[in-house]
């Protein structure tokens, strides 16, 4: 994926994010992956995962698995 495709996306702030911002990540979806970034530095390069790879990761940090 090229550095300017993630223009093309449409990013979604975390629904913890509070009205101040805080620490928090923004998400955007394709058919195929979710790509993932700090919405306090946009500009900067964002982390790419498959469909299911995302899910285990999901699923990891809320069962409390912190050895990922």
């Amino acid at each position: 994926m090229k550095r300017n495709d993630r223009s093309d996306f449409y990013w979604r702030k975390s629904t913890y994010s509070g009205p101040t911002g805080g620490d928090c990540v923004e998400l955007a979806g394709a058919p195929s992956m979710v790509a993932i970034r700090d919405s306090k530095n946009p500009e900067l390069p964002h982390l790419t995962f498959g469909r299911v790879a995302f899910s285990r990761l999901v699923r990891k940090i809320r069962s409390g698995q912190h050895d990922l």
